[in-house]
């Protein structure tokens, strides 16, 4: 059991403790409070930096010209005042007689007045001096401080819409010009972030609207299906499953994002043969609907180390392209094959093709072709470019084969579950597209 007798002294120590912490914080608050309502009813450029400034400088000028003078003054002063005056003695009938030196007295008089004089003037020229260092010091602080003005209100001028302005003070390397360059470089990290924002959430809208119209394709063709069975309905709720779980990732992501910038990648044995038949089946609804054939091989055994969500993101971009741009009665073949240390998978349509002078573009963030078409088909121009960043985080590339009127391949490329080490995947033509 606790005596509280033994307790007590220590609460009462405390309660005086805090009393004294109270009654302390009041007084500071009394002060912070009056000096608060001292300085607001001060004119307003007797609150500014360059008003301190210019007192700081005349205050120390004052000084010091203060301390010089009167040095000079009383060594004047001590060095006159302990002047010795000679005298001549004489006796007259046994009297001695002292005469001082006539001309020692006058000078010495004449160093008296000298030295008031000397008085008089150096508090005039103090005087003056004080009030001639208020006028210069106002304005060799406003010069100095000049930059700062020009930093606020460039500053003051740059909107959070429009962040590629900069401050580029320029001249001397000294600390306003080093803060002006930490302003540029704040602005152009907050201008990066923005950009990268944006970015991220145009690649988000656009890998939701894929698996939502996987979703609603599926539901509208068994739906629309009178005499659909109930294996044809648990193939549909198969094909929803994995597409909310694809967007439940991309939500997933939408937060990691969010707190540290980067998306988040999973790194587990992943079956590419599998992943290709689960995305064959996944759009087979959208070829049918839009009258393509879509067919699909690869042999077993081919594993690599990934995240098996991004990696069928991959896929289905690629999917949905060659879909979209593959004309009615054309077939989009899914392939997927081993090539040494390294894993390809295939997307080949019999599209229009792409121009040779675009094939490097196409990877290239929100770059849509014809801008207009693009606009009214919904693209964002972000599809392939997402599938660049999956294949380079995955260690690997994607390549693309492209004959104008003939189709496109774009191939995947990943380091085999057990790779050779090998620099880079080779140069030879992944996957020729199929006339």
């Amino acid at each position: 059991m606790i005596d509280p007798h033994l307790t007590a002294p220590d609460d009462d120590r405390h309660e005086v403790q805090g009393e004294q912490s109270r009654s302390q914080s009041a007084v500071r608050t009394r002060l912070h409070s009056r000096s608060y309502r001292a300085s607001s009813r001060l004119p307003a450029w007797m609150g500014s930096i360059r008003f301190r400034l210019t007192a700081v400088w005349s205050i120390l000028v004052f000084g010091l010209a203060a301390l010089v003078v009167g040095g000079i003054y009383l060594g004047l002063h001590n060095s006159l005042s302990n002047q010795k005056i000679s005298a001549t003695a004489f006796q007259v009938g046994g009297i001695t007689f002292i005469q001082p030196d006539q001309a020692q007295l006058v000078q010495r008089a004449v160093n008296e007045r000298a030295l008031d004089a000397l008085r008089v003037y150096s508090f005039w020229a103090l005087l003056a001096l004080f009030f001639t260092s208020l006028v210069i010091g106002w304005i060799v602080s406003g010069r100095m401080l000049r930059p700062l003005g020009e930093i606020s209100n460039t500053v003051r001028e740059i909107q959070a819409s429009d962040l590629k302005q900069r401050i580029d003070l320029g001249g001397p390397n000294d600390e306003l010009r080093q803060l002006a360059d930490t302003f540029d470089d704040m602005l152009g990290r907050l201008d990066e972030a923005f950009e990268g924002q944006r970015q991220f959430i145009h690649e988000a809208s656009h890998e939701l609207r894929n698996p939502l119209a996987v979703i609603r394709t599926n539901l509208e063709v068994t739906l629309s299906d009178p005499d659909a069975s109930a294996e044809d309905l648990r193939h549909t709720a198969e094909v929803v499953e994995r597409s909310s779980e694809r967007m439940a990732r991309l939500v997933d992501d939408l937060l990691v994002y969010a707190r540290k910038g980067t998306l988040s990648l999973e790194r587990d044995p992943v079956d590419v043969a599998l992943l290709i038949g689960e995305a064959a089946e996944e759009f087979n609804a959208s070829a049918v609907a839009a009258g393509v054939h879509l067919v699909h091989h690869a042999p077993a055994g081919l594993w690599v180390i990934g995240d098996r969500l991004a990696l069928r993101q991959a896929l289905g971009n690629l999917l949905a392209n060659a879909i979209r741009y593959s004309p009615e009665g054309t077939t989009v073949r899914l392939r997927g094959g081993l090539d040494g240390p390294w894993i390809w998978m295939a997307v080949e349509d019999q599209g229009p093709g792409i121009d040779p002078e675009n094939q490097d573009r196409v990877f290239q963030r929100f770059w849509r072709g014809n801008p207009k078409e693009g606009r009214e088909q919904g693209r964002s121009g972000l599809g392939l470019t997402i599938v660049r960043q999956i294949a380079e985080a995955h260690g690997g590339e994607v390549k693309l084969v492209s004959q104008v009127d003939h189709g496109s391949a774009f191939a995947v490329w990943l380091p085999a579950l057990a790779p050779a080490q090998s620099p880079a995947p080779p140069q030879a033509t992944p996957v020729p597209p199929s006339a």
